[in-house]
């Protein structure tokens, strides 16, 4: 069932011609209802409970002056899901990153991966962009050609809202780490060396 010619409201933007399916309004509902109560002293036992995990992230290698990608591994805990980084509607919160590098590194691009379409028991007709299990994440980074050779600790934050099949739960947050090693930019030669059988 959908609903037309409806006036959305979404965090502050209101659209006249908005055509919002039900579910998504249901979903959306329970999504900004958690954040609310999220200031609630009823709410506080909820803030040490752990829905997403970092599991580490593969090696890199940055050689100054190029981009080098790694790959962050996440995985949400079972019988839970966060929304994709582009949920189907504005009214869900999405997950992102923030990537935090030394002075002599730069975050040149995050890609995040698909989502899967899946149905919950409040609609069984409408499907939403969620991830679950285990999902990875690529961080393309790059170094400044004056980059020093030597291992680097990159600093990150994952954020979420985890539901269950029938509620959202307050916003959290993942903050993680882990290293990268950086090499020298090779040097470049002053032009051609003349071959010592040339008079």
């Amino acid at each position: 069932m959908k609903m037309t010619n409806a006036t959305a409201t979404t965090f502050g933007r209101v659209d006249e011609s908005a055509t919002i399916s039900c579910s998504t309004v249901s979903y959306g509902v329970l999504a900004i209802t958690a954040l609310l109560l999220s200031a609630l002293p009823a709410f506080s036992a909820d803030q040490a409970r752990v829905y997403v995990t970092f599991e580490g992230a593969s090696s890199a290698n940055v050689s100054a002056g190029k981009p080098a990608e790694v790959e962050l591994n996440f995985r949400v805990k079972d019988g839970f899901h966060v929304n994709s980084n582009k949920p189907n509607s504005d009214l869900l919160i999405p997950t992102t990153i923030k990537l935090e590098p030394p002075s002599d590194l730069a975050t040149a691009a995050i890609t995040f991966p698909a989502g899967k379409d899946i149905s919950f028991p409040f609609d069984p007709s409408e499907k939403l962009n969620v991830y679950s299990q285990a999902f990875k994440v690529k961080a393309k980074l790059i170094a400044a050609h004056t980059a020093s050779a030597g291992d680097f600790t990159v600093h990150g934050k994952l954020n979420y809202q985890a539901c269950s099949d029938n509620a959202c739960f307050p916003p959290k947050n993942v903050p993680f780490q882990f290293d990268v090693h950086v090499t020298s930019a090779p040097r470049r030669s002053h032009g051609t060396p003349q071959s010592p059988h040339i008079k």
